[in-house]
């Protein structure tokens, strides 16, 4: 049977020679694609083995800690610097990247100190003085007095200038504030270098400003994790209800396809018109409040929300989008009213297949198990990596003939190894974070290729669950007598085939989407390494591409998703599947584009309805707008917090539920059209679709044909 369907298809994909045996999806089938099988398994063994080094060299302490520029934790107990919990920066003016802070690699000495230093003073000034002792407790910890100013410098043993600063987050960060527009440190606007030179407080704002701004980012997570903490028994209950009301909603569509469509048609634009109508109440109520007619320009970021819904600008924006979004989905419902027919006929025996492949439902639970693990173990790979980095150490000089000069060496070990015999004015200084290994050489390309592995083991889950359901659904619809002639058990089935028969495929499917997610990435970052320049043809020429990879990665997806349904039915490899797969939409694009995009359109009111209605009951509990559970609400710092994680998960839940519909539509679709091209309806050659199906797709079918041929 499988070598009869090989010859179905001619050359471009057209039907060739009529299969009277074939029935559905063939089980007599042979692996696909073995060399892309073998390239996945060797990747996932490389994966699993970057994994564990990273997890050999990495230490996620790393990120919640700080570290001194020998590696060891400040404040921890059993350790020397269990007494010094604070971090003190040298020469925090090179700190000028948020990333570098928050990885701890900025390229200046650290050291761990009990307390911030509290003062301006300098080195010079504070050497063989009283202050030399106070001075002292931010440097290296067994520095010598009878070392010189000169000398304490080029040894690294000393911070040039220490200035009044703060900790936040264990840190000691130049205490910058305000005075009349004015920007100060302590109270002071200039600075003294150390080197006899005096310098603008604005010069350490830069090398600070970011850092705080990551700081205040973490002191904004500790908020939004508090309330969590108060909140989560209720965003799980809000998150019991988007799924009640899913599962509702499709067991609904199963018996009143038809009515469920237009019921939530209506139920949308009334849940819009709500929001419209309560936009304009608030923006109406404000008038007049002080404070309120500030524009969000002027307002800038602010990290407490519930600013910005004191501004009647606000509402206003708000009731701008939802009108759009309105009168868009009135427009398209007035313009495809027709077509929404069509597409109704498809749900309802979409529907007739769900109901009799139940178990369909539970899937997406399956898919979102095997996500959840690609995500866990990409993110903590990337912790481990990223924390793999060591203080480096190189010997510096006065002398150039000096022929170690530039050589790493060990700080605690140096003064009595023979480096510093051979070179006895030489000192061991703290150079950058790294290493000289080839594992820390390898960094970057290793956290690249666990990008990659994650986009590609993400794509290949979804692209199992795709296979699966397609698998599934064909069954149903080339059953001709529904539902006796359908597997015992159909999803269960059309599992272990792909499995067994197309890893090979996916493999190969999913390696090509994940080639150009990959370069998306690598196009973004550039784009963002081209932001300061002043080239405009590079960032014309970045959009273009960073446009076009977006439809490339679009158009993949679309005709992947096709190619996996081929895969399903017939077992032939990914490049014939999508080969046929392509010819076969194109010999019926007035079908895609009328049934299609129609289906998805509707599944997308499904999915905004529940959304809507679900963020509006979880906006009016947690603001304390229901009387009735008036006192129940937790007290919360950020009240949006919970309610974008209600609407967020609902969404993800929702769309759980429709991705079986949408890849049921799509399946019944595909195999629609390779009925009409295999059967014309006769006793020899019946059709293997329902009749109600066949009356208003073909009836539907026939009269935009003619309407495009007097178009044209």
């Amino acid at each position: 049977m499988g070598d009869e369907r090989l010859h179905y298809y001619g050359q471009h994909g057209t039907p060739q020679k009529y299969d009277p045996t074939f029935k559905g999806p063939i089980y007599n089938r042979g692996c696909t694609d073995v060399i892309c099988c073998v390239f996945l398994l060797l990747a996932i063994v490389g994966y699993v083995a970057v994994g564990m080094i990273a997890w050999t060299h990495g230490d996620p302490r790393k990120v919640i800690y700080p570290t001194d520029s020998r590696g060891e934790f400040c404040g921890q107990k059993g350790t020397k610097n269990a007494n010094k919990p604070y971090l003190f920066y040298f020469n925090i003016v090179k700190c000028a990247s948020p990333l570098v802070l928050l990885e701890f690699q900025c390229p200046t000495p650290q050291i761990c100190v009990e307390k911030c230093p509290d003062r301006f003073l300098t080195l010079l000034r504070a050497h063989k003085s009283p202050d030399l002792e106070y001075y002292k407790q931010f440097c290296v910890p067994g520095v010598q007095n009878t070392k010189g100013v000169t000398e304490m410098l080029r040894d690294g043993d000393c911070p040039a200038v220490i200035v009044p600063s703060t900790p936040l987050a264990r840190r000691c960060f130049p205490a910058i504030r305000t005075h009349k527009g004015v920007l100060m440190v302590g109270n002071e606007t200039t600075y003294e270098n150390g080197q006899g030179s005096w310098k603008n407080i604005t010069e350490l704002v830069e090398g600070a400003k970011k850092a705080n701004v990551v700081l205040e980012a973490r002191q904004l997570a500790m908020r939004i994790f508090e309330d969590y903490t108060v909140s989560w028994y209720w965003i799980v209950i809000g998150l019991v209800i988007a799924m009640v009301l899913s599962l509702l909603f499709i067991i609904l569509l199963r018996f009143l396809a038809g009515i469920m469509v237009w019921v939530m048609i209506v139920m949308v634009i009334l849940v819009l018109g709500y929001g419209i109508f309560h936009c304009y109440m608030e923006y109406a109520r404000l008038r007049g409040e002080a404070g309120s007619d500030i524009s969000l320009v002027d307002l800038g970021f602010q990290t407490d929300l519930r600013v910005y819904l004191h501004l009647r600008q606000t509402w206003m924006a708000f009731m701008i989008i939802l009108s759009i979004l309105e009168v868009i989905i009135i427009l398209l419902l007035i313009f495809l009213r027709k077509r929404i027919l069509i597409a109704i006929a498809l749900i309802k025996e979409a529907s007739r297949a769900v109901g009799y492949v139940m178990c369909s439902m539970l899937y997406p639970l399956v898919t979102f198990f095997l996500l959840c693990l690609c995500i866990a173990y990409w993110a903590s790979t990337a912790v481990f990596l990223s924390t793999s980095n060591e203080a480096v150490y190189k010997i510096l000089t006065a002398e150039s003939a000096c022929p170690l000069a530039g050589k790493t060496c060990n700080p605690e070990t140096f003064p009595s190894s023979n480096e510093s015999r051979l070179c006895p004015d030489a000192h061991c200084q703290f150079a950058f974070y790294g290493g000289e290994s080839g594992y820390h050489r390898a960094l970057l390309g290793l956290q690249i290729f666990n990008l990659f592995m994650f986009f590609w083991l993400a794509n290949f889950v979804l692209a199992l669950g795709q296979v699966t359901l397609a698998g599934a659904f064909a069954s149903y619809y080339w059953a001709f007598s529904k539902p006796d002639d359908l597997p015992a058990f159909p999803l269960f089935s059309s599992f272990g085939r792909a499995l067994r028969y197309h890893t090979g495929s996916l493999a190969f499917g999913s390696l090509i989407l994940a080639i150009v997610q990959i370069i998306r990435v690598i196009l973004e970052y550039l784009d963002q390494r081209l932001k300061a320049a002043k080239n405009k043809f590079a960032k014309f020429l970045m959009t273009c591409l960073k446009c076009c990879f977006w439809c490339l990665e679009k158009f993949i997806r679309f005709l992947n998703r096709n190619a996996y349904i081929m895969i399903a039915v017939y077992g032939t490899n990914f490049c014939t599947s999508a080969r046929n797969a392509f010819f076969l939409l194109m010999r019926n694009i007035i079908r895609v584009a009328v049934l299609d995009k129609v289906t998805d359109f509707l599944f997308l009111l499904g999915k905004l309805l529940i959304v809507g209605s679900v963020g509006i009951l979880a906006f009016f509990f947690f603001t304390h707008r229901i009387r009735i559970v008036q006192d129940t609400a937790p007290p919360l710092n950020y009240y949006w917090v919970p309610i974008l994680t209600v609407i967020v998960g609902s969404y993800l839940i929702a769309h759980g539920f429709f991705s079986v519909y949408g890849m049921c539509v799509d399946t019944l679709f595909l195999c629609f059209c390779e009925d009409l091209e295999r059967n014309d309806g006769s006793q020899e050659r019946p059709y293997f679709m329902s009749p109600e199906l066949r009356d208003i797709l073909l009836k539907g079918s026939a009269e935009e044909g003619k309407r495009v041929e007097a178009e044209e």
